[in-house]
Order: C-alpha cells, then structure tokens, then sequence
C-alpha cells in the first residue's frame, strides 16, 4: 500500500487533535522509523502542546540505555518483538511526564528478514501504563520507504484509536 505525504499529514492532525480533546501530552518510541511519527505530529504548528518528545532507539544499546529494554526481552524474543515494544512504552512513560507513549520496532528491509519474521514486520505498543498497553504486530509490503511509511500511519492512527476508545 502507497502512503502518501497527505496522508501521514492527515493522521497526524486527527491524532493531534484526539490529544488535544483528551488533554494529552504523547511522547515516541521509535526503531525502525526514525523518528518519523514525532516529525509527523511535529510538523504541525502548536505542536508543542501535544507533544511531549521522541526518543529514536535504533540500537538495542539504546533501547537499553534510554528505555530500559531488558536484555532478557531483546535476547529471548529479539528486538522486532511484543516484549519489547511493551517495555519501550513503559520506558518512555517511566522516563517522561507524557500521558501516552507509543513504541515501534520493525525490520524495515531489504535486509534483515527471516522466516519467522520477514521484511516488513514491525511490533507496535501505546499505552498510559504498562497495565494499560496495547500490542500488535503488523506485516507490511513493499520497499523500506514503504514499509516505513505504512508503520507511520498504523502507529498514528492506531494510538488516535486507543485514546477515542480509552
């Protein structure tokens, strides 16, 4: 699935004005994106009433160090994983004055890929607590631009989700 510029942008307005409506700082989790989700809700003017901060932790050392990843989540079940995207919220919440997190860690491509997880899986979470996340898994097609922009959208649209359900 192509996603366009305009679409990221209009997620990122629903999912701002969903925080706004709610009250709501948010702050990202971000892998295998970049930082793309918080340039996304950023590129909006005011932004900085909905958004707290983003936090790209491509490595696991930093996944580690700024969220406090354990090693027993990245060595038994690998970065690309529900364990760890839980965690990653729960360090982003635990280490900012956010009211939502949302963690994405996926294999982007080309490389990278297995059989049990192929190019284009990606684990997202959002949440307010660690007892009050969500997790899912995500396969998406296409180039690394593709799939990352793709994951953008999901992550957006599925915290704006969250909150209207919440």
């Amino acid at each position: 699935m192509a996603v366009s510029d305009q679409q990221l942008a209009d997620a990122g307005d629903y999912l701002a004005e969903e925080l706004q409506r709610v009250g709501g700082m948010i702050v990202t989790a971000e892998s295998c994106t970049g930082g793309w989700v918080a340039k996304v809700l950023t590129d909006r003017a005011g932004s900085s009433g909905w958004v707290h901060g983003g936090l790209v932790t491509y490595s696991n050392e930093m996944k580690q160090a700024l969220l406090g990843v354990t090693d027993q989540s990245l060595h038994g079940h690998g970065a690309v994983s529900e364990p760890v995207v839980r965690e990653m919220v729960a360090g982003a919440l635990a280490t900012t004055e956010a009211d939502v997190a949302v963690a994405i860690s996926g294999i982007a491509g080309p490389g990278g890929g297995s059989d049990d997880k192929p190019v284009g899986t990606v684990w997202f979470a959002w949440g307010r607590s660690p007892a009050d996340t969500e997790a899912v898994v995500e396969v998406f097609s296409g180039d690394r631009d593709q799939v990352r922009r793709q994951a953008v959208l999901f992550a957006l649209q599925g915290v704006r989700a969250f909150l209207t359900e919440s």
